[in-house]
């Protein structure tokens, strides 16, 4: 080789050595970067106020300054996610979310399923009523009471311990309270300065907290079991708590000097896994809670046929009222079809049991909905609307020379249309209200947001118990389908039954 030759690959050598050097002396540098610029995903529940709550469009409260803070300190980042109460410890047990802050109590059934961090807040439960009730003073005196609670929380808990009590479940706290403003509950069981809060900060008339602080509660920052997060959140916490910082972000939103905390309560350790199999432990689960469930689905399938045959009635009206060759008449039944078709279910339940009688105490008398009833009522008004145009459909889908036969026969309007055109429009709206009834048995879940204990409900009270929500889901879900596959084959069976064609090869079947 020669020398120039040498001085070449030389050169190259040097060039791709330099090359690999840089190239994982930033690789190493960026990557401690991004150690230390950790980005947590944090889920909460904007409707807790003082803690969590929106305004503006901006996420604010006592947990989410804390929490901002706890990350400067131990230099990571926060991404905010939100997520109803009741699914937090789900989504954990799942390591689908880093942490969760929605002042979650510290307890004992809890910290065996995940990891919480050092207590951050002091609290306690509350009872508030409506102003004007004198019966309940103290906790003994909700004997027999009808009670709203929001379901997974520790005020649930507690209610469950009153002899007598009728406890209805939410979602959140204002719904709740809504409850109780509508006078379907006499009382609301929860944190009290999450009730004092709401209470003075929403202006809510006609409601007072009595009685003593019912538990003695420290709030803490679930992480999932084992997540090396928890260490991270533990000496931010440590160090805004030293410096200062916890105490003037305390003091904003409570207006006093914060309590003392203690660094750990005595059941705060790392859970035994459990011995035996993780199949028989799941069969054992279901199996226990299958006769809850299945009373959930009595339920279901009573809310699914008062509905369906209301709405069956009204749409079959509407239906034939969308044909009136008066115009006001059928523009008013398609504004209704169209009203309901094009507004969320969920939406109109809210409407119906707590948008009514809120109106209705504005205007300046009192009235509530029984559950059942406000359940029913949107069902089967919603379902009405599809089964209208389904029946317009039909019936407009037979050749209108057999209208005019029939009415040169002599038959009347009426008759022609309940003895020639609806008996074969039937059989060819079969297939869309078996979809119809399918779709109504499912759409029930929804009405879970009034405290409705249909099937869904039942699976989220038992996982707001055990957190075994993958067992209990799984469970609601089966019996769903096995309900909805009943359904369908009853319906195959009526059009059979229904179509003449089948009938007679019946018959010739059995010459």
């Amino acid at each position: 080789m020669t020398g120039l030759g040498f001085k070449r690959w030389l050169r190259v050598g040097l060039v791709f050595g330099l090359s690999c050097l840089l190239l994982f002396g930033f690789g190493s540098l960026n990557s401690s970067v991004s150690g230390v610029k950790k980005t947590l995903t944090v889920v909460t529940e904007p409707t807790f106020a003082p803690f969590e709550f929106q305004s503006g469009g901006k996420l604010l409260g006592f947990d989410i300054e804390l929490v901002n803070a706890i990350a400067a300190a131990a230099g990571f980042k926060v991404r905010y996610q939100s997520m109803p109460f009741s699914g937090m410890i789900p989504a954990l047990q799942a390591q689908s979310v880093d942490a969760a802050v929605s002042a979650m109590t510290i307890t004992e059934e809890r910290a065996k399923t995940v990891s919480f961090s050092r207590p951050y807040f002091k609290s306690g439960l509350g009872i508030v009523v409506r102003a004007n009730n004198q019966d309940i003073t103290n906790f003994e005196s909700l004997k027999n009471k009808k009670i709203a609670v929001q379901i997974g929380t520790t005020g649930a808990d507690k209610a469950k311990s009153v002899p007598g009590a009728a406890i209805r479940t939410f979602d959140d706290t204002p719904l709740a309270l809504q409850e109780l403003l509508n006078g379907n509950v006499d009382a609301v069981i929860h944190d009290q300065p999450v009730l004092l809060y709401a209470i003075k900060s929403r202006n809510i008339q006609g409601v007072k907290v009595v009685g003593q602080l019912l538990t003695e509660e420290y709030y803490g920052i679930p992480t999932p079991k084992g997540s090396p997060n928890l260490k991270l959140i533990n000496q931010g916490l440590t160090k805004v708590l030293a410096n200062g910082t916890y105490a003037k972000i305390y003091t904003k939103w409570f207006n006093h000097a914060p309590p003392s905390l203690p660094e750990k309560l005595p059941f705060q350790q790392e859970a035994v896994q459990p011995s035996g199999s993780a199949i028989f432990t799941s069969i054992s689960i279901i199996l226990r809670s299958l006769p809850f469930l299945l009373q959930g689905a009595l339920v279901t399938l009573e809310i699914t046929a008062l509905s369906v045959v209301l709405g069956l009635a009204g749409g079959s009206l509407l239906g034939i009222v969308r044909l009136s060759p008066i115009m006001p008449v059928r523009w008013a039944a398609r504004a209704y079809v169209d009203f309901f078709r094009g507004t969320p279910l969920l939406v109109q339940i809210f409407m119906i049991y707590f948008g009514i009688p809120a109106v209705a105490q504005e205007l300046g008398f009192t009235f509530t909905f029984d559950r059942l009833v406000a359940a029913v009522m949107a069902l089967s008004l919603n379902s009405a609307a599809y089964i209208a145009e389904i029946v317009r459909a039909g019936i407009q889908s037979i050749d209108p020379g057999q209208a005019e036969a029939s009415q040169s026969l002599g038959l009347s309007s009426v008759q022609t249309m309940r003895y020639v055109i609806f008996p074969q429009a039937l059989r060819r709206m079969l297939p869309p209200l078996g979809n119809e009834f399918i779709a109504m048995l499912k759409d029930t879940s929804l009405v879970a947001v009034i405290g409705f204990e249909e099937l869904f409900r039942r699976g989220q009270l038992i996982v707001a118990e055990n957190y075994r929500a993958f067992e209990i889901y799984a469970a609601v879900a089966m019996i769903y389908l096995c309900l909805t596959l009943l359904s369908s084959q009853a319906f195959s069976w009526l059009e059979t039954r229904l179509n003449p064609i089948q009938q007679l090869k019946v018959k010739v079947g059995k010459m």
